[in-house]
This record gives C-alpha cells, sequence and structure tokens, in this order.
C-alpha cells in the first residue's frame, strides 16, 4: 500500500528504440541537460551496457564502481550509485560492460521485471527530488528495456528521419502492449520524436509526413535537425546544450523540454 505522506515520486520515462543508431542517447543526455537547465531535477538512469550516456556525460570508466548493475542485481545504497555531472540538477546512474551479463543473472529472479521499478522507487530517492527520471534503453527489446518499461510512467522513442525509419515500431509497439498487459496497465507513450531531421532534404519531410499520418498526434511538434554540435558534444562529455548553448540542436532540445513540459502540464499526453 502506497504512502500518503511521501512526495509525489518524479515522473519516469524510459527512451527506447530497439533500432541502433536512431539519436537514443543523445536524446536522453540532451533532453535531460534541458529539463535540467530549465530548473527541473533530473536523474538519467544509463542501462546501455555500451555506456555511452555515462561517458556523454562525463563519468569517466574507472569512476564507475558501482553502476546500474548493482542497482538492480545488488542491495546496494543510492548515494553509492547516483553521480554528479558536470550540470546543475543533472545526476546519473551509469553503466559499464557489466550490465551485458544482467539478462541471463535476471532469468532466474522470480522478481526479474520489477527490480527496476522497485530499486527508483525506494524512499531514499525522495531526499534527491527528482522531478524526471530518464531511462537510456538498450538497443534492443530484451529484459532490461522490459524492466525500463514496467518501471517507466511513460515511453519516448526516437525515431530517425531516414527510410525504413517506421519499419520495427511495430514490434516497439507489441512490447508495449505486452508490458501494458501483464506488468504495468498505466504505461503510455509519452510521444515519439523525430532526429537527425534534414530540413534540405525531400527523404525527411516524407518520413516526417508518415510519421504524422500514421501516428498523429503522438509525434512532438519538435524536430531535432541533424546537427554537427550534437555529434561532436559527446566527445567533450557534455551535452550539446552545455558545448553549444546557442547552436541549432541546444535550440531544439530546449523546445522539446518545453513541448515536454507542457504536455504534462495539460495532461495532453
Amino acid at each position: 500500500m502506497s504512502d500518503p505522506t511521501r512526495p509525489k515520486g518524479p515522473k519516469i520515462i524510459a527512451v527506447a528504440n530497439q533500432k541502433g543508431g536512431v539519436g537514443k542517447t543523445t536524446t536522453t543526455i540532451n533532453l535531460g541537460a534541458a529539463l535540467a537547465e530549465a530548473g527541473h531535477p533530473v536523474l538519467i538512469v544509463d542501462l546501455d551496457p555500451q555506456g555511452n550516456a555515462s561517458t556523454g556525460l562525463g563519468i569517466e570508466a574507472e569512476a564507475r564502481e558501482f553502476t546500474t548493475y548493482e542497482l538492480l542485481l545488488d542491495d546496494i545504497d543510492l548515494e553509492d550509485v547516483i553521480q554528479s555531472t558536470g550540470q546543475n540538477n543533472l545526476m546519473i546512474i551509469p553503466a559499464t560492460v557489466d550490465l551485458s551479463s544482467a539478462d541471463m543473472e535476471l532469468i532466474s529472479n522470480e522478481k526479474r521485471s520489477f527490480l527496476l521499478h522497485d530499486a527508483l522507487r525506494q524512499i531514499a530517492m525522495d531526499r534527491y527530488g527528482f522531478e524526471y527520471i530518464l531511462i537510456d534503453c538498450p538497443p534492443s527489446l530484451n529484459l532490461l528495456t522490459v524492466n525500463a518499461m514496467v518501471a517507466a510512467h511513460s515511453v519516448l522513442v526516437p525515431l530517425q528521419s531516414e527510410f525504413f525509419a517506421l519499419e520495427g515500431l511495430s514490434q516497439l509497439m507489441l512490447t508495449i502492449r505486452e508490458v501494458r498487459q501483464t506488468a504495468n496497465p498505466n504505461l503510455r507513450i509519452e510521444g515519439v520524436v523525430l532526429t537527425m531531421y534534414d530540413g534540405r532534404n525531400n527523404l525527411s519531410a516524407q518520413v516526417e509526413q508518415d510519421a504524422r499520418e500514421n501516428l498523429g498526434e503522438l509525434v512532438f511538434e519538435t524536430l531535432i535537425p541533424r546537427n554537427v554540435r550534437v555529434s561532436e558534444a559527446p566527445s567533450y562529455a557534455t551535452s550539446v546544450l552545455s558545448y553549444d548553448s546557442t547552436s541549432k540542436g541546444a535550440i531544439a532540445y530546449r523546445e522539446l523540454a518545453l513541448e515536454l513540459i507542457e504536455n504534462q502540464t495539460n495532461g495532453t499526453r
């Protein structure tokens, strides 16, 4: 039974797409940075064994003693696993390649789909005051991604503005439906965000048209442009907002954050 005296918890969003190279980690980092910049404390949970979100926010490999692996499989204090980044209001639980073996180790656990759900809702989380938790999922529909969907209130889907972009979405939607039916009936789709959009390219415009015709209002109005500053920022271990605050990429992620906040406020998503 829930405790009515506890503060309202953070909005938990899984950023997921089983296709690689669609801007999933880039969106997690930069949307998180934009929400934090707007004054909303954010926790990023790196659930991808590649650990790119951790690297992209400056968490060196040797600094990842405790990670999402320990969060899921060990009884570890949150203060040991949550790390600061170089930005105010933005923290992260990092990942390492150890997470790649978690799927096998989770199989025998009877609560295997609920481990992240429970970890993110423990009482010790309250003192951090997070308003948003963004989960960077691996590029596959495995048990880690299922954990993210069971833990989340909603799923945000980055969609690359290229040919065959919509192919594969049906499998993702099927997984979301299965999680709704079995473990998280309130899970919904936060929205689909078009990434790597090139306004000079007829193909990008066609993908946008197809997405809006097929998915309607689920598609965010904000388009994330193909922008060299967005691509460069991770090599400097920071978000594009910190790397080049006035770039088109930084401006787009701020707009996406504002659209997300507005949708929350108005209850339209």
